[in-house]
């Protein structure tokens, strides 16, 4: 598990945020509910492109801020593994 470091900004018509020690994990939401389970998806997405193009992920930096933010907090980044494979045929829908 990696702990890096979101901020929610309130802007009008909802949330802007983002993982201030992860470039381009970026997200908005109506509110801030909406805005943090986006930004944890935002944040898988990135790791995932990372990961995919050969590139490393940022180090967490626990000193990250951005004054313009009005929260700041932990984002986790959970990593799992798994030996499951499931194969199936080309052209099936697997449910």
């Amino acid at each position: 598990m990696l702990q890096y470091k979101a901020g929610y900004k309130f802007v009008d018509g909802g949330v802007h945020a983002q993982v201030l020690d992860f470039p381009a994990a970026i997200t908005c939401g109506a509110d801030l509910a909406e805005a943090r389970h986006l930004l944890g998806v935002a944040l898988i997405d990135m790791a995932e492109t990372r990961s995919e193009l050969g590139q490393p992920w940022p180090q967490p930096n626990p000193k990250a801020s951005d004054g313009e933010m009005d929260i700041e907090e932990p984002i986790y980044l959970h990593l799992t593994a798994s030996t499951e494979m499931k194969e199936v045929p080309a052209g099936v829908v697997a449910s």
